[in-house]
C-alpha cells in the first residue's frame, strides 16, 4: 500500500493499538490526535487531506464517557456525529474511502440473540443516538465507507473494563459487578486486525461498503468477563478478590446499558476473512502485559 492510512483517534486504545500493530506489519499509517486535528474541523480536515494522499480514513475517535454523555449531550454530539459528518464530507470530496468505528449501543438490547447488521436501531440514552446519528451521517455523505460496530472493548492502552478490574483486584477484597447483561468483549488487537483486513480489501480495489458488526468470539456477562479477569490476574498479582454478581438494578447508572450487546460478527468473517479470537485467550495474553504495570497508559 503505497498512501498511508490515516488513523484519528490515534491516542485512544484502538488507535494506539492499530498503529502499533501496522508498524509491526510494516504498513504505511499516520496518527492523529485530537490536538493535532478535531475532525469536526471541516477546513483543517480539507488542508490536511490535500497536504498528503491518504489510502484510507479510520476514524477511532468518538465520545465514549457513556454516563457524562447524558448531562454532555452536545459535547458527544460534537465528536460522534458533527466529527464523523465532516470527516465523511472530506473523505468524499477527497476520494478517500472511510471505516468509522460505531457500538452496540445503537441497540436497545431487548433482542434474544446477537444483534446481525439490518436489526432495527433503538438507541437508549445520548451515547447510543449520537453514535447512531454519525452512521447515519456517513451513510449519506460518503459513497465508499464501512461502519464498524464493536462492543465491550478493551486493552493494554487507554481507560476500559479489563484495566478497571485490575486495578480494583488489587486494592478490594470483593467486586460487585452486573450479571444480567450480556455481550461479546472485544479485544484492540482483533479489533485492529480487522481494520488492516478491511485496509488490504480497500488496497485491492475490492473492499464490500456498507455496515458490518465486529466484536470478540464468546458470550459472557460482565461479571463473567471481571470473574476470567480476576482468575488470570491472581498468581501475578498475589491477591484473589471475590467476584459477586449483582443485577443492574443494583447498581444504578445515569445512562442505561443494552441488556444484550451481543453482535454477529458473521458476516463481516465472511467478506473480510477474519474473525476475533475467543475472549478468554484475549484476555490470558493482556492481563499478563499489564497486571505487573509494565504496560497500559
Amino acid at each position: 500500500m503505497t498512501d498511508p492510512i490515516f488513523v484519528f483517534g490515534a491516542g485512544g486504545q484502538v488507535g494506539r493499538e492499530l498503529l502499533d500493530l501496522a508498524a509491526k506489519r510494516g504498513i504505511a499509517a499516520r496518527g492523529f490526535e485530537r490536538s493535532a486535528i478535531d475532525i469536526a474541523d471541516a477546513a483543517a480536515l480539507r488542508r490536511l487531506l490535500a497536504e498528503g494522499r491518504a489510502s484510507l480514513l479510520v476514524n477511532a475517535a468518538a465520545y465514549t464517557k457513556v454516563d457524562k454523555a447524558e448531562s454532555e449531550p452536545e459535547a458527544a454530539r460534537r465528536d460522534n456525529a458533527e466529527g464523523p459528518a465532516a470527516l465523511a464530507a472530506a473523505a468524499e470530496e477527497a476520494g478517500i474511502p472511510l471505516l468509522h468505528l460505531s457500538t452496540d449501543y445503537v441497540f436497545d438490547g431487548s433482542k434474544t440473540g446477537a444483534y446481525v447488521e439490518a436489526d432495527p436501531v433503538a438507541p437508549l440514552g445520548v451515547y447510543g443516538r449520537t453514535k447512531l446519528e454519525g452512521e447515519e451521517a456517513i451513510r449519506r455523505v460518503a459513497e465508499r465507507h464501512v461502519i464498524l460496530r464493536t462492543a465491550w472493548v478493551y486493552g493494554r492502552h487507554g481507560n476500559n473494563f479489563l484495566k478497571t478490574m485490575l486495578r480494583l483486584a488489587a486494592e478490594r477484597d470483593e467486586l460487585r459487578v452486573v450479571a444480567d447483561q450480556t455481550g461479546n468483549p472485544t479485544a484492540t488487537p482483533d479489533l485492529a486486525e480487522a481494520i488492516l483486513a478491511v485496509a488490504a480489501r480497500v488496497a485491492a480495489g475490492t473492499a464490500p461498503w456498507g455496515t458490518y458488526h465486529f466484536a470478540g468470539t464468546g458470550t459472557t456477562s460482565w461479571h463473567g468477563f471481571a470473574d476470567a479477569i480476576v482468575a488470570t490476574a491472581a498468581p501475578l498479582i498475589g491477591r484473589h478478590p471475590r467476584v459477586v454478581a449483582i443485577g443492574t438494578a443494583d447498581y444504578p447508572t445515569p445512562a442505561r446499558r443494552p441488556a444484550n450487546s451481543q453482535l454477529d460478527s458473521a458476516a463481516f468473517a465472511q467478506d473480510f476473512g477474519y474473525r476475533a479470537q475467543d475472549w478468554r485467550q484475549r484476555v490470558a495474553e493482556i492481563v499478563p502485559m499489564l497486571a505487573g504495570g509494565a504496560a497500559g497508559g
